[in-house]
């Protein structure tokens, strides 16, 4: 049996033992509501917990919505970041989590990996295996409305000596919309020119924060100006800032799915159909919560109040996102993100205005080199491959009880980065002593 909106609620009602055939939809729900033919659930049918990185501007509405059609329904939302949710559940869903509720989609199909999601709940709205996308995402950059700062077009833009010191985002290691950032980069421009991307990019960054929120935060604190971010993030939670697509617009599907191991699949599933039903697809356009909605039919019917940017990327079929790969090497770029550029940060931006001193004064082709072998990443995309097949592949962020193989190749990549960049910074001083 299919588990339409109100079916979980239908399941103890009078309805069923009369036989009275089952429509799925808010309106119906309401209708046997008002008619008083639901059954009073008992105290623990009553209880939904979700799980999800989704800010409070977008679940209290669904939330209260939720809670308002099913009489007597808690709905208890704790918010974590997708890196740390999605760490917990691969531990075990040990707190009987109803609904994950994210927007990474590797994050899905990691968890997935791993048997984490219900696959017979038998809900109407879900795939087979447990979840199913609701809304579209898309990332850019955050900036102050009104202010100063002179707004890129491009990924390429940034990379311009007029942000130097002027960029902030989050690791991949602590912000699910990071993680997705920088596969974007790793899928369209390959593994040596994604990462080149980004070391590059450390010429003009100003910080690396603790977490998504410390982006649009860093932004209104005046810490930077310009901020690496995800579209909701910058929207109406945060009215004094203002967002950008970054161009090209690349596409990614935020989702929700109910969890095995759920203390509630019922009410999981009564959730999870409002959520992706056309009610609940109209409920993201409100301006209050701003978020794309994955319906055609509903965005189509919005007109203008999709952004431009998101209409002509889904009009583009050759950019999509490969959340299979990015789940392959999630654990990596974690790591090697933090052990290049996280842990570096500093050591990197020193050492690249060290090179800029160094223009005019020494022989152009060896200042070129140095620049190219700071923007070289000296771990390879295929010995990530391998070290994913021995057992990294269902890591996210806790590494602390790693096999030693596997510490080992840790410390190995270590070394690699820091020989690269303490050769760099020994090749420049030997050229500050030529330039004397």
């Amino acid at each position: 049996m299919s588990c339409g909106f109100a079916l979980g609620a239908l399941r103890q009602s009078a309805v069923r033992s009369a036989k009275q055939p089952v429509r799925a939809g808010v309106a119906f729900a309401l209708s046997l509501l008002l008619l008083g033919l639901l059954a009073p659930p008992d105290a623990h049918a009553n209880t939904l917990r979700i799980l999800t990185s989704m800010p409070p501007a977008l679940t209290e509405p669904y939330v209260e919505e939720i809670e308002r059609i099913v009489p007597g329904l808690e709905v208890l939302v704790l918010n974590k970041n997708t890196v740390s949710a999605v760490e917990e559940l691969l531990r075990g869903n040990q707190r009987a989590f109803d609904v994950f509720w994210a927007s990474a989609p590797e994050a899905f199909e990691l968890l997935s990996r791993q048997g984490a999601f219900a696959t017979d709940s038998g809900c109407a709205a879900l795939r087979p295996d447990g979840f199913a996308p609701f809304a579209i995402s898309s990332v850019g950059w955050a900036f102050l409305r009104g202010g100063d700062t002179v707004v890129p077009r491009t990924w390429d833009e940034l990379l311009s000596p007029v942000y130097r010191g002027q960029i902030g985002m989050a690791p991949p290691s602590r912000s699910g919309t990071s993680h997705m950032m920088v596969e974007r980069f790793l899928q369209v421009r390959g593994w040596a020119g994604g990462w080149g991307y980004f070391l590059d990019l450390t010429e003009n960054m100003s910080t690396i924060t603790s977490r998504s929120f410390g982006v649009t935060d860093g932004i209104r604190n005046g810490r930077f100006g310009v901020g690496l971010t995800i579209d909701f993030l910058a929207g109406t939670s945060t009215p004094e800032l203002d967002f950008r697509y970054g161009e090209p617009a690349i596409l990614f599907p935020a989702q929700i799915g109910v969890l095995a191991g759920s203390g509630n699949p019922d009410r999981a599933c009564d959730f999870v159909d409002f959520v992706t039903s056309e009610a609940g697809q109209r409920l993201l356009l409100d301006p209050a919560i701003g978020r794309i909605p994955i319906s055609d039919k509903v965005r189509d019917e919005a007109g203008d109040r999709i952004p431009a940017a998101i209409r002509a990327a889904v009009r583009s079929q050759w950019l999509r996102y490969n959340a299979r790969l990015a789940s392959d090497r999630y654990w990596a770029v974690n790591v090697i993100f933090d052990l290049a550029i996280t842990d570096k940060l500093d050591r990197r931006r020193v050492l690249w205005s060290r090179l800029h001193a160094l223009e005019g004064r020494v022989p152009p082709g060896e200042l070129a080199g140095l620049r190219r072998k700071m923007r070289q990443m000296p771990v390879g995309e295929q010995e990530v491959r391998t070290a994913g097949d021995s057992g990294f592949a269902n890591r996210v962020m806790d590494l602390t009880d790693l096999p030693d193989p596997q510490r080992a190749l840790i410390r190995d990549w270590e070394k690699r980065i820091e020989a690269q960049i303490a050769g760099v910074e020994a090749a420049a001083a030997r050229l500050e002593k030529v330039a004397r």
